[in-house]
């Protein structure tokens, strides 16, 4: 049988609000050691922002972190996968689009975060990835 994404997905993702500053995007990425923040509306999943965007979209651009909200910046073209779906369906999302994380949801709440590195833990330990993935954080 199938492993399910339920088996390796992140539980409880982190989520802002989409009127959150980015500043504060960033402070929570900061103090969870992750690379991107869900972003919803009353529950619902509305957009993922990434510190690659924070960087490229705010930062590069010149705007104000304390004044910038994430809705203004996050990726809302969203490609999730549901928990029982099978692993191989984030695979294949994930290489289609070029994706490093995906969002898990269940009627359009998010429920829980696969990563690239998620993935390559479950299919190869000995991967470097799966390493990199496993290593602590560095400060």
């Amino acid at each position: 049988m199938a492993q399910k994404i339920r088996e390796i997905m992140t539980e409880r993702p982190v989520t802002t609000a989409v009127q959150v500053s980015v500043a504060e995007a960033a402070r929570r990425m900061r103090d969870q050691d992750i690379g991107d923040v869900l972003v919803v509306d009353d529950g619902h999943l509305k957009g993922v922002v990434t510190d690659r965007d924070l960087v490229v979209r705010v930062l590069a651009e010149g705007r104000e972190p304390e004044k910038t909200t994430v809705a203004e910046v996050c990726s809302r073209a969203l490609v999730t996968v549901g928990p029982d779906d099978d692993i191989d369906k984030a695979v294949d999302l994930m290489r289609t689009h070029a994706l490093r994380r995906l969002p898990v949801t269940e009627k359009e709440r998010p429920v829980g975060i696969v990563s690239l590195g998620d993935l390559a833990m479950d299919r190869d330990e000995t991967s470097a990835l799966a390493d990199i993935s496993a290593a602590p954080p560095n400060s």
